[in-house]
């Protein structure tokens, strides 16, 4: 008698891809009914490449990075799933015999610079965002393909694939367009959930360019023979669609166990707000430059991108040239001593928007403002961080005024919850407690819907509270002068986007 081997999914190790704008990793989770463990596999950096014709992603170099990690996850076990996250409006474009067409473009390149205007020329920026809800950033999917018109690149190119759907095509050979993601693109009806035919039609855009949609937890397809070659990984594993935004990954493992909550993912950008059943489609939104994104089944992330710890990262890139300490814990201790609203900036400013010296654009920032120059590495960092506290509390309390809600508490999570001055500065600046972690949120998000596929857990209440029962979370009650707060919060309105 013949039997026949376990299918690969029935085990309980999932395999998280995980790419960020710095690096990539491959994250394996294992799941059980009190069990949610996280051991990084794999880790590698990227680094994206200047050429003559703009800033690239290396996206060969990350995908060797993906089988490499899933080659050593493969050695510690056996792997039920691969899901894949990155971050989004970033695309690939391949020809009609599916081969790339030239590494993606970095969405911090200039090719974008004036772009709105002339989309907004063809559809106003009230009708775009009527039928997208998505948020104005000067590097939207849709921005980007406008800037790409006329261009033989694209003129040749008969798919687009969103980062992760290009990597899932290549370790699957399937294609598809994950709908969290698709949603960031400006390409994307917010009330019907598909692509918007209005949008496509009025700015030239060929339909066919865009795959189907696929949902969170919907099979993409098992490994192609030389990727299971390689990685050592059986041939029938499966590859699960995940909410392959990473923001709606990270969303997924908020762990909230009480309604009216806020949530703040908070690493390069911190992307702050609130979880909806519907969209909040209205000029008031708009104006307030919120975007309406898909979380997992059928929620609605009503958030605004704010520029993280991208400032304070940079500045350390800076230091590290310059051969000044880049210690976090140091630096954090200096700006706790550091005098308390000495300056502020808007993080959001364009001024801070591409990479190099920025320190010395902060400090010039401040000159410009007629505001005290941070004198040191400590009043820097302590200046990054209360802005960014700031930012906080004026998103969140515009997103729970847009949407009608009173909101008991904020959940930040990510890298960002990792830094303990800047989550008791988000306490003190919100006025309400604030419950940090987990730190790897985004690849909790991505596990917890394989898993969910493989029949482990739940619904999305039932992933959550596993997430708090089983990460370490820290809690921040508000302390200080709140009348301070509310003071440099009106000083900064008289310099916002300078």
């Amino acid at each position: 008698m013949t039997t026949t081997p376990p299918s690969p999914v029935a085990r309980s190790a999932f395999a998280a891809v995980d790419l960020g704008a710095t690096s990539g990793r491959v994250i394996l989770g294992r799941v059980g009914p009190d069990q949610l463990d996280l051991t990084e596999a794999h880790r590698f950096p990227n680094t994206p490449v200047r050429l003559p014709d703009g800033l690239r992603w290396d996206v060969l170099a990350l995908f060797q990075g993906v089988l490499d990690g899933l080659r050593e996850a493969a050695r510690t076990g056996g792997v039920g799933s691969i899901g894949v996250d990155s971050w989004a409006v970033d695309y690939g474009l391949l020809d009609a015999d599916g081969a790339l067409l030239g590494s993606p473009h970095h969405y911090r390149d200039t090719r974008t610079d004036g772009v709105a205007e002339r989309v907004w020329a063809t559809v106003g920026p009230e009708e775009l965002y009527r039928i997208t809800g998505l948020q104005h950033l000067p590097f939207n999917t849709v921005f980007q393909l406008a800037s790409a018109a006329g261009s033989a690149q694209l003129g040749a190119a008969r798919t687009l694939l969103l980062v992760p759907d290009l990597l899932v095509h290549w370790l699957t050979g399937s294609v598809g367009a994950e709908e969290t993601n698709a949603s960031t693109t400006g390409l994307f009806d917010a009330r019907t959930g598909g692509w918007s035919e209005d949008v496509l039609e009025a700015l030239g855009i060929d339909p066919a360019l865009l795959p189907p949609l696929r949902a969170p937890g919907d099979p993409a397809g098992t490994l192609l023979p030389h990727v299971a070659a390689y990685t050592g990984l059986d041939p029938r594993t499966p590859v699960t669609t995940v909410a392959s935004h990473d923001t709606a990954s990270a969303v997924v493992a908020v762990p909230a166990t009480e309604p009216d909550f806020a949530y703040i993912s908070c690493g390069t950008w911190s992307l702050a707000g609130l979880e909806l059943d519907a969209p909040v489609l209205t000029e008031a939104s708009r104006a307030a430059n919120f975007t309406n994104e898909r979380g997992i089944d059928g929620t609605i992330r009503h958030l605004r991108n704010i520029m993280g710890m991208w400032l304070f990262e940079e500045c350390r890139r800076t230091w590290e040239q310059q051969g000044l300490p880049t210690h976090i814990p140091t630096l954090l201790a200096e700006a706790a001593r550091a005098t308390p609203f000495a300056s502020l900036v808007d993080p959001d400013a364009p001024a801070f928007m591409a990479p190099g010296d920025m320190p010395g654009r902060i400090r010039e920032y401040c000159r410009r403002t007629g505001q005290p120059v941070p004198d040191g590495q400590g009043a820097l960092v302590r200046c990054i961080l209360e802005s960014l506290a700031l930012a906080h509390r004026r998103t969140l309390r515009q997103a729970a005024e847009l949407a009608g809600r009173d909101l008991t508490r904020v959940h930040l999570v990510g890298g960002g919850s990792r830094n303990d001055l800047l989550c008791q500065l988000t306490a003190d600046a919100t006025g309400l407690p604030v419950v940090a972690g987990p730190t790897e949120a985004t690849a909790l998000g991505n596990i917890l819907v394989q898993a969910r596929s493989a029949g482990l857990v739940g619904d999305l209440a039932s992933m959550r509270r596993l997430v708090a029962a089983t990460q370490h979370l820290r809690h921040y009650r508000p302390r200080g002068d709140a009348a301070a707060w509310d003071a440099a919060d009106a000083r900064l309105d008289g310099h916002t986007g300078g």
